[in-house]
């Protein structure tokens, strides 16, 4: 009997379902045959953030039972975030430890949203990873790329971050700046396209 120890499962691209071309990069059609499983999970996000948003509570605990139901896996107790919060989706959210995300955040995570260890996010900050293309004809289509918030960073209040921005390690993104580019670890940026300001020097 052969062991299927240290055995992989490949897809090629027609074998992959509609959440994993979402993730990858590929168009996705409203009329694609696929799409009313993709819709079920955006109609749960929207039930959930209802939810989520109208909480008569100041209790974090359960404030984060309702965000673990939203993103499909529980965060950790040191999460904290201020309601209200949005998002289009919500399954492809992941939270590391030590993680404040301020009030009125809105995390458009279909591409899925990384955010590690020691994160803080501004008040009203969008976090967008789906567009359109941009070609008339395909334009209620929508394509996804991923975000990535590495520990230590700081996005501030208002900012905006595009589809397939990586922000490094303890950098900081001003207020109200529009990243559409990856920003190098232990820097500030700002600015509409988000440029460097300065470079932070650390002690350690």
């Amino acid at each position: 009997m052969m062991s299927d120890t240290n055995t992989t499962t490949t897809f090629s691209e027609s074998e992959k379902d509609i959440f994993a071309r979402d993730q990858s990069g590929e168009i996705i059609s409203l009329n694609d045959p696929e799409y009313p499983q993709l819709f079920k999970v955006i109609q749960k996000a929207i039930r959930t953030t209802a939810r989520l948003n109208t909480l008569v509570t100041d209790d974090q605990q359960e404030i984060n039972t309702v965000f673990s139901e939203l993103i499909g896996r529980k965060v950790d107790d040191t999460f904290f975030i201020i309601p209200p919060f949005y998002t289009d989706f919500g399954e492809n959210i992941t939270i590391g430890k030590n993680v404040f995300v301020n009030h009125a955040c809105t995390f458009m995570d279909r591409g899925g949203i990384t955010i590690e260890d020691n994160v803080l996010i501004g008040p009203k900050v969008n976090l967008i990873t789906t567009n359109h293309p941009i070609h008339p004809s395909e334009r209620r289509a929508t394509i996804s790329h991923p975000i990535l918030i590495k520990k230590g960073a700081w996005i501030g209040v208002g900012a905006t971050i595009l589809p397939g921005v990586t922000v490094g390690e303890n950098s900081i993104v001003a207020a109200g700046a529009v990243v559409s580019k990856d920003v190098p670890n232990n820097v500030i940026v700002g600015g509409i396209p988000a440029k460097i300001i300065k470079e932070i020097q650390l002690d350690y």
